[in-house]
């Protein structure tokens, strides 16, 4: 595997766990308030958030990133 696939697949990796963790906090403590089962709702909400978008970044990120490419050259 090439250097520069690693570095994106971390990239996804690391900019999952930020995103999805504070999207889902936010979203969960403004729609739900905070309650006693708020932390279990809170991760469970974060893992699935993370599966998804993971895979997310991988594909859609290389054709986003050529297309800003184009319009900002």
């Amino acid at each position: 595997m090439d250097r520069q696939l690693k570095r994106k697949i971390a990239f996804a990796l690391l900019m999952g766990v930020v995103t999805t963790g504070i999207i889902s906090f936010v979203l969960l403590a403004l729609n739900l308030g905070f309650s006693e089962t708020f932390a279990l709702a809170w991760l469970r909400s974060w893992g699935i958030g993370y599966v998804i978008v993971v895979p997310a970044i991988l594909l859609i990120g290389p054709p986003l990133q050529a297309q800003i490419d184009r319009l900002i050259k």
